[in-house]
Order: C-alpha cells, then structure tokens, then sequence
C-alpha cells in the first residue's frame, strides 16, 4: 500500500486535535447512526446504555472516547513509520474482536468505523476537506485497519 501523504494529515490532524472530545463524539455519534448494533457491546459496569446520547454522555464512554482518539494521534505521529505500530494494533484488534466487534465494522471502504472517521474530519475541517486530504486519510485509515486485522486472525 501507498504511504499517507504525512503533511496533509499532520495539517489536518491539527483543527482536530484542539478539541478531540467533541469531535471523537462526533465520530461516535455517527458510528452509532450507522451501525446500531455496536451500541449494546458499550457497557461498563454491567450497565447497559439506552440510547447512543446515553452512552455518549457516560463519563467510562468519554474515556473511551479519549483513547481512540489518542490512538489516531499515535497513527498520525507516526505517519511515516507506521510498522511501528504493528504490535500494537494488532493487540488492539485483538481487543475488539474479544469484546464482539466484527472486523467488517473496520473494513475499508464499507467499514462504518472509517466512514465515521472521514464523516468527523469533513465536520471538522469543513472546506479545508478536499479530495487529497480525504484521500491521505483514506490510506492512513487502510493501513491502521490492515495491522489491527492481524488481532482477528487465529490465536
């Protein structure tokens, strides 16, 4: 796979990176709008959320919220050495996979979790989302999902 364009990401990435609880909310919001069925695997405490602004506003969901959005700046730190984060991401996959989350939830191109990201960039960035930023984040994305997919092959 072709390398992300770091500078058009790393740009980008900085609008965001002001406030990323609302905009990883952002993202969410738009994760639970397409794919409902991700809502019941949320819980903490044993507590099932109602409703996707139920789960939103919870403050364990924030703090999810808050490390995914850690892990996109990890990704974007790393632009240009993501084989770095191979073990990492894998271990990651590992994660979801053990919590119920199908991998083509992460698939690129129909994957709702990658839709959801470019959904919150273009908010975010507004005119400044031109077809080369999506597209760097587009392979950025596919390169994250790539090495997070090793955590759903066999053990």
């Amino acid at each position: 796979m072709e390398r992300p364009e770091p500078e058009l990401i790393r740009q980008s990435w900085r609008a965001v990176r002001r406030s990323p609880l609302e905009h990883g909310t952002v993202l969410f919001a738009r994760l639970f709008d397409l794919e409902p069925d991700l809502l019941p695997l949320f819980q903490y405490n044993c507590r099932q959320f109602s409703s996707p602004e139920d789960c939103l506003s919870s403050p364990e969901f924030l703090d999810h919220i808050r490390k995914v959005m850690l892990v996109i700046d990890t990704a974007v730190t790393n632009v240009e050495d993501l084989s770095s984060l191979e073990e990492y991401l894998a271990g990651l996959g590992k994660k979801h996979r053990a919590v119920g989350v199908k991998l083509s939830s992460f698939s690129v191109g129909k994957g709702t979790v990658g839709e959801s990201l470019l959904y919150m960039l273009e908010k975010c960035l507004g005119p400044a989302f031109t077809p080369a930023v999506r597209a760097a984040w587009s392979q950025l994305y596919g390169a994250v999902v790539q090495a997070m997919s090793r955590g759903w092959d066999g053990d």
